[in-house]
């Protein structure tokens, strides 16, 4: 055959275009969610107060193996570097950083009043005599910590009739909840409260500001009988009238009332704060919380 009768043969180079893939989009979609975790952790953040910016760094302080384990252990250490504070593997330490837990985080202190609560329900629960007075125990949990209280009625009074006598179930209430009391490192306060009704001779004499103090003082009295420790009292007071229960009448029995607040540590601190020494006088308590009572001052001189 001829070389001018040679067929033709073109060659094509097929070209296969390859998919570059998905990888760049799951890896875009992570950077997203997580610039936008970043963005509303710090819009958070800046919404947050100082307390709660502490609960949320304490929260992140807690080792790994402390939070898998569902509680903190002796064995637990919060670095892996010695050093930089009292070691929680021994005691000390330990107890120490519970107590801190406890005082930073809300959650922990609410659940801490909760159990106490609930211990000094079921004390009164258990004992057939104080089960008829369980709807006269009033509890509420405020920023001071938590306040019980023991409310009168017509029918069962706490004292005898404008005296500091005190009735019988209350002694064994107040008896009762003493050893409650002591298994927590919380201090105390007590306040006696009367109705509006006055005396004859008004405030002039014996009026409702001694007989709220003289009963405040009677509680303490069974308290610490009842094994109480009396370093844990850090105020005993009367404001007779001046605190009505809401939405009560101000001469119904109900304000006539014993409140005891187990204090967080930061309000035990603020009563502190205030008796400071000046000289040879206490500065005043011009500002009190909310539900810490009236203002008082301290005497001076050699009284």
């Amino acid at each position: 055959m001829s070389d001018d009768k040679r067929p033709i043969i073109i060659r094509r180079k097929k070209i296969v275009k390859k998919h570059h893939g998905g990888s760049w989009k799951i890896a875009l979609a992570d950077f997203m969610t997580a610039l936008m975790a970043l963005f509303l952790t710090m819009w958070i953040l800046s919404m947050s107060s100082e307390k709660d910016r502490q609960s949320i760094s304490e929260y992140f302080r807690t080792p790994l193996v402390v939070a898998l384990s569902s509680g903190d252990r002796n064995s637990a250490a919060a670095s892996a570097i010695q050093g930089g504070g009292a070691d929680p593997s021994h005691a000390e330490g330990e107890q120490a950083r519970i107590d801190l837990r406890r005082e930073t985080r809300p959650s922990d202190v609410r659940r801490h009043f909760q159990n106490l609560r609930q211990r000094v329900e079921r004390a009164v629960d258990a004992d057939p005599e104080l089960r008829n007075i369980r709807d006269q125990l009033r509890f509420d949990i405020t920023r001071e910590g938590l306040r019980i209280m023991v409310v009168d009625t017509a029918q069962r009074p706490m004292f005898e009739l404008g005296s500091d006598d005190v009735a019988p179930y209350m002694r064994q209430l107040l008896r009762t909840m003493a050893p409650l009391l002591n298994e927590i490192p919380n201090e105390v306060t007590i306040s006696g409260h009367t109705d509006s009704i006055p005396y004859s001779g008004g405030e002039v004499g014996y009026s409702n500001w001694e007989l709220s103090s003289d009963r405040a003082n009677a509680s303490r009295i069974e308290l610490v009988q009842g094994g109480l420790n009396s370093e844990k009292l850090l105020l005993v007071m009367g404001v007779a009238d001046r605190i009505p229960m809401e939405d009560v009448a101000s001469d119904d029995p109900m304000n006539r009332r014993i409140t005891l607040v187990v204090h967080t540590s930061e309000s035990a601190d603020f009563i502190k704060q205030q008796g400071l020494f000046k000289g040879d006088q206490f500065d005043i308590l011009s500002e009190p919380t909310e539900g810490a009572g009236p203002t008082m001052t301290a005497p001076t001189g050699n009284n």
